[in-house]
C-alpha cells in the first residue's frame, strides 16, 4: 500500500510537470524507479505519456501496476482477515473494485488524468487512516508499520539517486528551479522546504531534507527510525537469536545515517551513499522474511 501511494504521487506530479515542459520531459526517472523494464523498453515508452500511465497503474503485465499491487494487497488482506480491522478489510476491498473498474483505462486517456489519479490517492489514504485509528497496537500493527517504512525508506533513496544522477551527483551542480520542486511535490516535500531554506533550491538542502531531517515524514531518517521503534515491539523469549539479528542491523544503519551530515555524505559520494543504505534495507527486508515469515 506504501507503494501504491508513492506510485501515484509520482504519477500524479510528474503529469503535472510534463505539462510545463512538454518538449523536454521524460518518464524515464519513473519508469526507472517503479518498473522492472529493460533499458530499450523503458525508452521506448519515456515519451508517451498515455502509455505510461496505463501501464503503470492498470497494466496486467506490470507485476508493480497500481492494479497489480492492490490486488496483492487485498489477496494478504483476506488470508489475515481475523487480525485486521473490518474497516481496514472495507477499505482494501474498495480500493480493488475502484482499481479493477472497467472504466478507468479511459479516464486515464481523457485530457487531464490528475482528478482520476486524485481519486485513487484518496482510497490509499483512507486505508492508511483507518488502519491507524482501527488497528489494535499489536505485533499485526508493527509488521503493517515495519513495511511501510522499509518501503518508504527505499523510495526515497530511489528517487534521490535517479535525480541526482542526471546531475552527476554533484550537489552543487545548478539545476532548474521546477527540476527540485516537481521532485521535491512527488514527495510531499515542497512546502517544508519553503518553509526551512529560505536561501532558494540548492542541491545540499534537498540532500539535507530527504536524508537527514527528522521532521519530515518521508526521510531516510525518520523511516529508520521509526522501522526501529516498530521491530523492537517484536521482541521476545522466543525470537531473541532473530530478533538481535535483525534489531543490529537496524542499529548499524540508523547510526551511520544519524551521524552523517552532508559533507560527509559528499565526501563518501552521494552515489555510494545512497547504494549502500538501500544494500542496508533490501538486506533487512530479506532477513525480515526468512527469520518471521519462512514457514508461511
Amino acid at each position: 500500500m506504501e507503494r501504491t501511494d508513492g506510485i501515484l504521487r509520482m504519477l500524479k506530479i510528474n503529469y503535472a510537470s510534463s505539462q510545463d515542459d512538454v518538449h523536454e520531459f521524460s518518464w524515464m526517472p519513473v519508469l526507472k524507479i517503479f518498473t522492472f523494464l529493460k533499458e530499450g523498453e523503458a525508452i521506448a515508452m519515456s515519451n508517451n505519456t498515455r502509455a505510461v500511465l496505463q501501464f503503470m497503474v492498470t497494466g496486467k503485465d506490470n507485476p508493480n501496476s497500481v492494479l497489480n499491487i492492490v490486488t496483492m494487497a487485498r489477496e494478504n488482506g483476506r488470508s489475515v482477515q481475523d487480525h485486521i480491522t473490518k474497516e481496514m478489510w472495507q477499505c482494501l476491498n474498495d480500493f480493488y473494485h475502484a482499481i479493477r473498474d472497467p472504466g478507468l483505462d479511459g479516464w486515464l486517456q481523457k485530457e487531464d488524468p490528475i482528478s482520476t489519479l486524485d481519486n485513487l490517492l484518496k482510497y490509499g489514504l483512507l486505508y492508511f487512516g483507518t488502519t491507524d485509528v482501527t488497528m489494535a497496537r499489536g505485533e499485526g500493527n508493527s509488521f503493517i508499520s515495519i513495511g511501510k517504512y522499509l518501503e518508504r525508506a527505499i523510495q526515497s533513496t530511489d528517487i534521490l539517486d535517479i535525480k541526482f544522477s542526471n546531475l552527476d551527483y554533484q550537489l552543487d551542480k545548478t539545476a532548474d528551479t521546477t527540476y527540485w520542486k516537481y521532485m521535491l511535490m512527488s514527495i510531499s516535500g515542497y512546502e517544508l522546504y519553503l518553509k526551512t531554506y529560505r536561501s532558494g533550491f540548492e542541491g545540499k538542502n534537498v540532500v539535507e531534507q530527504i536524508v537527514l531531517n527528522d521532521q519530515f515524514p518521508r526521510s531516510v531518517i525518520y523511516s529508520i527510525n521509526r522501522l526501529h521503534r516498530y521491530f523492537e515491539r517484536l521482541k521476545h523469549d522466543g525470537n531473541v537469536t532473530a530478533f538481535n539479528k535483525i534489531d543490529f542491523m537496524i542499529g548499524r544503519i540508523k547510526s551511520k545515517v544519524r551521524f552523517s551530515t552532508v559533507d560527509s555524505i559528499t565526501g563518501e559520494g552521494l552515489h555510494d551513499f545512497l547504494e549502500e543504505t538501500k544494500g542496508c534495507l533490501f538486506e533487512i527486508g530479506d532477513t525480515l522474511s526468512q527469520k518471521y515469515f519462512a514457514n508461511s
